[in-house]
């Protein structure tokens, strides 16, 4: 059995501190951290082998019953992970919900690198983020982007954090299912269609629906935009089309989580619903 650390009861403890310090932005991107709250997150990190720091559980709650798999070593995931039992006052302390849950993790960013998105062999379908800033509109993005078999999220500058609890706990385990990563969509578009990449740009003032373009093309990024504003100019000019979502009904728009779900599942269809 994994051995456990010494209780912590204070939420004033010095360890505490760093930890509810990754609620924030600055201290996770100075740290290289970020927080995991409670038992479906947990589990599926230790599940992907994504690389935890620490494990925290209130040790009055009986939580450790679910992860008896792991305690016992009959997994490899989370192989040198510190567990912590710790009071409610500190998982209070490390927690923006109301009610958190009797477990949380600090886990190490992993962010991958752009080469994964190329190749003479990359079959991609890549979900492009340039400037979305609901955090939930990220996770379910990601969420859906996993589901659909993508190959990569991307993140353009003005995107929200990837990190940011509530995108965490949107993505329901997803981002540890699918590469994401942050870029210049500036510099990497071009390079993108330099390399044999179409860029497939969505808009309200697109005339071509996407039901009628093909989405079977065997590198193929999509781009969704800002929710008030739409995918911008800048990176509007650098798609080689561009569609929109018919609506039969009375709407405005779709929110953009529940356009790029469309537009994914639709390329799914189309590819032949299988993960690349």
């Amino acid at each position: 059995m994994r051995s456990l650390e010494g209780y912590i009861g204070s939420a004033s403890n010095p360890r505490v501190k760093e930890w509810a310090k990754l609620l924030e932005r600055k201290y996770r991107d100075r740290e290289g951290k970020f927080l995991l709250e409670g038992i479906h997150l947990v589990k599926d990190a230790l599940d992907a082998n994504w690389p935890l720091e620490i494990i925290a559980f209130d040790e009055g709650s009986g939580v450790l019953e679910s992860f008896s798999e792991q305690l016992d070593g009959e997994r490899e995931a989370g192989i040198g992970t510190k567990w912590i039992p710790v009071s409610p006052e500190v998982i209070s302390k490390c927690s923006e919900t109301g009610t958190p849950q009797p477990i949380f993790a600090v886990a190490l960013k992993r962010p991958p690198g752009e080469e994964l998105l190329f190749g003479d062999d990359r079959v991609g379908l890549v979900a492009v983020l340039d400037g979305v800033q609901d955090p939930g509109n990220l996770g379910t993005i990601v969420r859906s982007a996993a589901a659909s078999g993508a190959t990569a999220v991307v993140l353009g500058k003005g995107t929200v954090d990837l990190y940011n609890p509530k995108t965490i706990r949107s993505t329901m385990g997803a981002l540890f299912h699918v590469p994401v990563l942050e870029a210049d969509l500036s510099v990497l578009l071009p390079e993108a269609s330099a390399q044999g990449v179409t860029v497939v740009g969505t808009s309200l003032q697109a005339a071509q629906s996407c039901y009628e373009y093909d989405f079977s093309r065997r590198n193929l990024w999509l781009v969704f935009g800002n929710e008030g504003s739409g995918v911008s100019e800048t990176v509007i000019k650098l798609a080689h089309a561009n569609v929109i979502i018919p609506m039969s009904g009375r709407a405005e728009s779709l929110n953009v989580a529940m356009a790029a779900t469309v537009l994914l599942f639709e390329a799914q269809r189309q590819r032949g619903n299988k993960r690349n």
